[in-house]
């Protein structure tokens, strides 16, 4: 039933979408370095790899600049009109295609690359790759400010590997072991809720039982 639903939510959206994608292209195209889209090798169900596609954002040498796939705030390879696609999460929109070709569903975790999947603990790993990663899921919505996160971090490398993947790899171990049809359409809805309102809590008081954020990763209350 889930697959059935990505099917039918990815083509909807797609021929909704169209007017604001097709502009976009063309603003991508003229700008910038002249690149619509990005294609990045990720880890997906079973382990598989496949290429994720996101409008380009960055410069197209970025993951070999800097810290590499692993994007900050106010990160100085993101072109001009990319920091306004990532912050509306536009960027992500061509994984529509992703859903449809059946690499990716609309909810569960997300693809990582495999720089960024090793940096989960073993377990995760283990079950993260028994379901098909998502466009959006419980580890992006509650790590919806990880550039920021990232970006007041003393050390973001160590940040990122020692407190921002073990908990984003419970948090998808917990998706993995809830996957249900009912939490697929929660999901859905507070992925839509938190782009307007991205400070809310309404994630961990719908999910009650999502494992618990250490320290370093606690925000103030929102809506």
């Amino acid at each position: 039933m889930q697959r059935a639903f990505d099917i039918l939510f990815s083509t909807l959206a797609l021929l909704v979408l169209a007017p604001l994608l097709v502009p976009i292209a063309v603003v991508l195209r003229l700008t910038g370095e002249g690149e619509v889209f990005f294609r990045q090798i990720r880890i997906g169900r079973g382990g598989r790899e496949f290429s994720l596609l996101k409008f380009a954002t960055m410069l197209k040498d970025s993951p070999n600049i800097g810290t590499g796939t692993v994007t900050l705030k106010n990160d100085p390879r993101v072109l001009p009109i990319g920091r306004f696609l990532r912050k509306t999460k536009i960027n992500e929109l061509p994984q529509l295609l992703n859903i449809l070709k059946g690499d990716m569903s609309v909810i569960g975790p997300r693809p990582q690359t495999r720089r960024c999947f090793d940096a989960f603990p073993e377990q995760s790993q283990q079950e993260i790759i028994k379901v098909r990663p998502g466009l959006s899921g419980i580890g992006s919505i509650i790590f919806r400010d990880e550039e920021e996160l990232m970006a007041h971090a003393a050390d973001p490398d160590a940040f990122y590997d020692q407190v921002v993947m073990p908990h984003k790899g419970q948090l998808e171990e917990w998706y993995v072991q809830h996957e249900s049809l009912s939490n697929y359409f929660l999901l859905i809805f507070v992925t839509l809720w938190v782009v307007v309102f991205p400070k809310s809590e309404l994630p961990h008081r719908l999910f009650h039982d999502l494992p618990e954020l250490p320290n370093p990763l606690r925000r103030g209350p929102g809506p």
